[in-house]
C-alpha cells in the first residue's frame, strides 16, 4: 500500500481507530474504564492529541505505550538506538511541527524514507509530511520520548531555537524596550516553548538557564540529576531569560538583584504552574524555572515508600489531637510531597486545615491554603499568628526558618493544634538541637515535639534492565563499604544497566528512604541535657528507629534500587 492510499485509508477510519484502541488498552488493564468516557464524545475525534492524552492516562511507560500503538496498528516499530543511525531529514521541516506532531522523518542506508511517528492515526500531520518530502515513505512508530529526544539531538541549533538570528544588542545600555521586543519576538518564544516543552517530555523537574564566559548552558533535572541539553543556538542569553521573566510577571528591567515569580502555562498540551527564580551572576542573569504538573498523581501513604514499620508509626502520629510532627531534608529531598500527602490524609470535612507555604505546590481541595508575600508582610510568623485565630484543627508551616516561626509553631501545638512544618537537617535527631539552637525551650520541646520524619530520594533501578549477581569476596575486597552495611557473600547484588525506557541511565523514577524518631521515652529524656547527638541517635535505634541509610539499604536488598545510589544520598552513621 502506497503512503497516499494509506493515509486515506486512516482518514476514513480516524473515527474508528482511535476508539477502537481506547477499548484495546481498557480490556487489556492499561486504562481505567471510568477515564474511557474522557475520549468518547459526539464532538469529532481530534487525533493529534488523543493518543498522547492516553498515554498520560495509562499505567503504561513511553516505552509499553508505544509497543501497544505498533501492535495495534500494525506498524513496525523502532527504538531510541536505530532512530540515532540514521541520516535525519528533520532539517526540511519546522522544528515546532516536528515537535508538537511527534514524528521524525529520516533516510535508511538503502535510501528509503522513513516517518517514525508517536501516533499513527495523526493523518493531517501525515499529510504534511508527504506534501515536504514529495515522495512516499515507510510509516514506523516509536515512543514520544524517544521521539523528543532524537528531535533535540538532530535538530540544526538555528531551527531548534526557532530558526532565523537574533539582531545584536548592546549589553550594558540596551533599553528595556529593546529587550521586551526581542523577548517576544519569535525565535526567543519559540525557544523558550521548546525548553519547556522538552522538560516536560523528559519528566524534568527543573530547567537552568546558565549563561557563561563560553555561551548559554541549558541543563534540566531528571530525577534529581542535572543533564546537560542542547541550548538555543544565536539566541542572546539576556534575550532567552527576559522572556521568562516576561512568562513569569517579573520585571525586566531590574537585572541586578534576584527575582521570583509564577505562571500557568500549557505545554506539550499539558497545563503546568511553573515557579521562576532569576540571579544575577558575573555573565548576566541565569534563571531556574521549576516544572510543578498541574495533576501531580494521588497523594497516598503507601506510594511514598515507607517501610512497613515506619508505614504505621506515621499513621498512628496522624491520629493525634495536638503536638509537632517536622519533617526534615534537605532542598529537593520530598519533604512538600510528605506534607502535602500527611494533609491529604488529615483531610476530613470534620477537620479544618490551614496552611502557609513558599509557594503553593500541591493544590488540595478542602485545605485552605496559603503563600506567603514577603513584600507585603506576609510571612510564615505573620500567617501563624494570624492562623491560631481561624480556629483550625491542623496547621502546616511550610518552613520554621526563624526563632518567631518556631516560638509561635511551638505555641501552637501546646494550645491543642497539630502542627505540621519542614526543618532543613541532616538526620531526624539533628532537628531537637536545630529547634533549640532557634530559642525553643527545652521543656517545651519535649511537651510538643511528637516525631520527626527525615528522608531523602534515591532514583529507582528501570526494572527491564536492572542486572543481578552474586556477591564475591573480590567485591568486598573493592568496596569495604559492603560489610559496613551488612551485605554477605552469596547475597544477590542489583545494578543498573541501561536502556531505551530509561535513557540509557539505569535508573526510572524516585522514592523516599526515611528515618522516623519517635520522641518518647527515653528519647525525650534527651531534650535539653545537651546530649551529643550520638547520644539521641544511640537512643532512637534502642527504640526501633531505622536509620535512612538501613532503609535505603532495605531497598536495595529488594532491587528497587543499587547500593551505589543508596550510599549517594545517605552516609553510614
Amino acid at each position: 500500500m502506497n503512503i497516499r492510499s494509506e493515509i486515506s485509508a486512516l482518514v476514513v477510519d480516524k473515527e474508528e481507530h482511535v476508539p477502537a484502541f481506547t477499548n484495546y488498552l481498557v480490556e487489556r488493564e492499561f486504562l481505567d474504564p471510568i477515564k474511557l468516557k474522557l475520549f468518547r464524545s459526539d464532538k469529532p475525534l481530534d487525533s493529534n492529541s488523543l493518543l498522547k492524552q492516553l498515554w498520560r492516562s495509562t499505567t503504561l511507560s513511553s516505552h509499553e505505550f508505544a509497543n501497544e500503538v505498533a501492535a495495534f496498528f500494525g506498524f513496525r516499530r523502532m527504538t531510541l538506538l536505530q532512530l540515532m543511525e540514521f541520516r535525519s531529514l528533520a532539517d526540511r521541516f519546522a522544528p515546532r511541527f516536528l515537535r508538537e506532531a511527534s514524528i521524525f522523518p529520516f533516510e535508511t542506508r538503502d535510501g528509503t524514507i522513513s516517518l517514525a511517528v508517536g501516533d499513527p492515526a495523526d493523518a493531517e500531520a501525515l499529510r504534511a509530511a508527504e506534501i515536504v518530502l514529495g515522495a512516499p515513505f515507510e510509516i514506523v512508530t516509536a515512543s514520544f520520548e524517544d521521539i523528543a529526544t532524537v528531535l533535540g539531538d538532530k535538530l540544526d541549533p538555528d531551527e531548534a531555537a526557532g530558526g532565523g538570528r537574533e539582531p545584536e544588542v548592546g549589553t550594558a545600555d540596551e533599553s528595556v524596550d529593546n529587550l521586551r521586543d526581542l523577548a517576544s519576538g519569535a525565535p526567543v518564544v519559540r525557544a523558550v516553548n521548546d525548553l519547556i516543552e522538552k522538560a516536560v517530555e523528559l519528566r524534568a523537574s527543573d530547567i537552568h538557564i546558565e549563561p557563561f564566559r563560553d555561551g548559554l548552558t541549558v541543563r534540566m533535572r531528571v530525577d534529581g540529576l542535572l543533564r546537560t541539553v542542547a541550548a538555543p543556538a544565536h539566541l542572546r542569553p539576556q534575550a532567552l531569560v527576559s522572556r521568562v521573566k516576561i512568562l513569569a510577571g517579573l520585571n525586566i528591567a531590574e537585572r541586578r538583584l534576584p527575582q521570583d515569580g509564577a505562571a500557568r502555562l500549557q505545554a506539550a498540551r499539558t497545563d503546568i504552574d511553573v515557579r521562576v527564580a532569576t540571579m544575577p551572576t558575573q555573565h548576566g542573569e541565569s534563571a531556574v524555572i521549576r516544572l510543578l504538573p498541574r495533576d501531580r498523581g494521588l497523594l497516598d501513604i503507601p506510594r511514598l515508600g515507607l517501610a512497613p514499620n515506619d508505614e504505621g508509626k506515621v499513621r498512628r502520629l496522624l491520629d493525634l489531637p495536638h503536638g509537632m510532627i517536622a519533617v526534615t531534608g534537605p532542598t529537593g529531598s520530598g519533604k512538600t510531597t510528605t506534607l502535602a500527602t500527611m494533609l491529604s490524609a488529615l483531610n476530613l470535612p470534620s477537620r479544618k486545615i490551614l496552611t502557609i507555604e513558599d509557594p503553593v505546590e500541591y493544590q488540595i481541595p478542602g485545605v485552605n491554603q496559603s503563600q506567603v508575600k514577603p513584600a507585603i508582610g506576609l510571612t510564615f510568623a505573620a500567617a501563624m499568628r494570624a492562623f491560631v485565630r481561624q480556629d483550625p484543627d491542623v496547621i502546616m508551616v511550610g518552613e520554621v526558618r526563624d526563632a518567631e516561626t518556631a516560638s509561635i509553631a511551638v505555641h501552637a501545638a501546646l494550645t491543642g493544634h497539630l502542627v505540621l512544618t519542614t526543618l532543613h537537617t541532616e538526620t531526624s535527631t539533628a532537628a531537637v538541637p536545630r529547634l533549640i539552637d532557634l530559642g525553643v525551650e527545652a521543656f517545651l520541646l519535649k511537651s510538643t515535639l511528637r516525631a520527626v520524619i527525615a528522608q531523602r530520594l534515591v532514583r529507582l533501578l528501570c526494572d527491564p534492565c536492572k542486572t543481578q549477581r552474586r556477591l564475591t569476596g573480590a567485591d568486598f575486597d573493592a568496596d569495604p563499604r559492603l560489610t559496613a552495611l551488612g551485605f554477605k557473600i552469596g547475597e544477590t547484588l542489583f545494578s543498573p544497566k541501561g536502556c531505551e525506557r530509561c535513557g540509557g541511565v539505569g535508573y526510572r523514577g524516585r522514592v523516599g528512604v526515611f528515618e522516623v524518631l519517635d520522641v518518647t521515652g527515653e528519647v525525650r529524656e534527651l531534650i535539653g541535657s545537651n546530649a551529643a547527638s550520638g547520644a539521641l541517635d544511640a537512643a532512637a535505634m534502642r527504640t526501633g528507629m531505622t536509620s535512612m541509610i538501613d532503609d535505603a539499604v532495605g531497598k536495595s536488598r529488594s532491587g528497587m534500587t543499587s547500593v551505589a545510589e543508596a550510599l549517594r544520598v545517605t552516609t553510614i552513621r
